[in-house]
């Protein structure tokens, strides 16, 4: 991990990246599947702001540690909105 700003960049350019890809195949499927995107872009609203929570958190023990487990959260939750996203 080389700074706490990229990984706050990196958490915001993934997750922000699926809410486009959520935007874009709504564009495609003419707003079929609005509902249930207007859910995947909800829980990755909810997980940024839960992350940058993490991420801010000043009275941690081990930083090295915890900055890891934030980064394999934010890959872990990816993937399932990533998932959910080609469900559609």
């Amino acid at each position: 991990m080389a700074s706490v700003r990229n990984l706050k960049k990196d958490i915001n350019f993934v997750l922000g990246d699926i809410i486009e890809a959520v935007y874009l195949n709504e564009l495609v499927k003419d707003g079929k599947s609005a509902v249930a995107g207007e859910a995947i872009i909800d829980e990755a609203i909810t997980v940024f702001d839960d992350l940058m929570k993490q991420v801010n958190a000043k009275k941690v023990e081990d930083k090295k540690a915890h900055f890891k487990q934030i980064n394999k959260k934010l890959e872990e939750t990816a993937n399932q909105l990533i998932g959910k996203l080609n469900a559609l």
